[in-house]
């Protein structure tokens, strides 16, 4: 695919309009032109009939009988006809290879989101797409309209609707999320990790500012497993990830690794793995050990384990930074330390700089990191 050139033009060039839809008929290709207003259908299909005498219009709105929307689209993807004026409803699920110009009217009163979704009805084969945005002149739009039309002009590479939802939330705003003007935080840090924070601050508050009003909630949570700690973290010196020989798209093995990132329990990491394996081929060693990176987190947000550094053939765990959290008073902390204590030969315990950690010798992989701590959850 190429990416869709996008230009804006007024109501007034028409030598532009009739340009673009002469060379899509030239090249056998079909045209999408979208008018939202039922009212005024048949009059655009008129002024494109005197533009372009030669070619075939049909014209096709939600108001119509499904049957009869239909049996439009049918024969457009036929090539019985040559220009599709419609409302926007093709914006969903429309997707007819051989059309590759899309006219927009009315731009300036689309969101950002049905222009790009209504953009990407075209340019869904190896053909160059084009996409024309009919706008008034930039002195007689709104602020965000310019704005909206501008972004949508400028972002049309492939790959570029990230780009463009922040340029939406950036026009729309983000609101305001506990606090005063929390957007622009969220701009630096990144949605994800700004929502991780906000949770572990919400978390904070509950346990000690808040603590009355939340008593039946904390209790509740202090015997879920991840009570004490939020995440936990992992440091290696190890090969650990899918290589690009296994899945070669950058940005698909960062997709996968949000994916993983989001999963909660054995079932879903089965049947993520289920379909790596259908996609990929037989899973790499690398991969493998970063599944069961996914297990050895569930089990340190168990045991309390803030972080882990797996280094050096010496496994370094670190217990929550907070002093005063109740884990330290809790039976987990008390088995774990329980379980280093037993085992002095191996294992030392530190508290440097009031951080509190523990290192245990002779931890080679992943998956011994997992056997070791789990004998530590088992108390054996």
């Amino acid at each position: 695919r190429y990416p869709i050139q996008t230009e804006v033009i007024t109501p007034t060039d028409e030598d532009i309009l009739q340009e673009a839809i002469r060379l899509e008929l030239s090249r056998n290709g079909q045209v999408f032109f979208i008018h939202n207003r039922v009212s005024t259908l048949d009059m655009v299909a008129h002024q494109l009939e005197r533009l372009c005498p030669e070619a075939r219009i049909v014209t096709a709105n939600g108001q119509m009988p499904p049957e009869q929307v239909e049996k439009i689209l049918t024969d457009f993807i036929n090539y019985d006809y040559d220009i599709l004026v419609a409302t926007s409803i093709i914006e969903n699920g429309v997707d007819i290879p051989n059309a590759n110009t899309i006219i927009i009217s009315g731009a300036q009163h689309f969101g950002l989101s049905d222009l790009h979704q209504m953009r990407g009805r075209v340019g869904r084969s190896n053909k160059k797409a084009y996409c024309y945005l009919i706008a008034p002149s930039s002195e007689l739009l709104t602020n965000e309209a310019r704005r909206r039309l501008n972004a949508l002009e400028t972002l049309a590479d492939l790959g570029s609707g990230f780009h463009l939802a922040m340029q939406d939330l950036d026009i729309r705003g983000a609101g305001n999320m506990l606090g005063a003007e929390q957007s622009g935080f969220i701009a630096d840090l990144g949605y994800e990790t700004y929502q991780k924070i906000l949770n572990e601050a919400v978390m904070e508050l509950k346990e000690d500012e808040f603590q009355e009003l939340f008593t039946d909630a904390v209790n509740g949570d202090q015997s879920a497993s991840h009570h004490y700690v939020q995440d936990s973290q992992l440091e290696s010196d190890l090969e650990i990830g899918f290589p690009s020989t296994y899945v070669e798209n950058i940005s698909e093995r960062i997709s996968l690794y949000r994916e993983l990132d989001g999963i909660q329990n054995e079932e879903a990491l089965l049947a993520f793995k289920k379909r790596m394996i259908d996609r990929f081929g037989t899973m790499p060693e690398a991969g493998e050990e970063l599944l069961q990176v996914v297990r050895l987190r569930w089990l340190c947000m168990r045991l309390g384990i803030e972080k882990i550094v797996l280094k050096q053939e010496r496994l370094s765990i670190y217990f929550p930074s907070n002093l005063q959290s109740p884990y330290y008073q809790s039976e987990t902390f008390g088995k774990v330390i329980s379980w280093l204590m037993s085992r002095w030969q191996r294992c030392r315990v530190r508290d440097i700089d009031g951080r509190r950690s523990a290192v245990i010798e002779n931890v080679k992989t992943v998956n011994g990191a997992f056997t070791l701590l789990s004998k530590i959850e088992k108390g054996e």
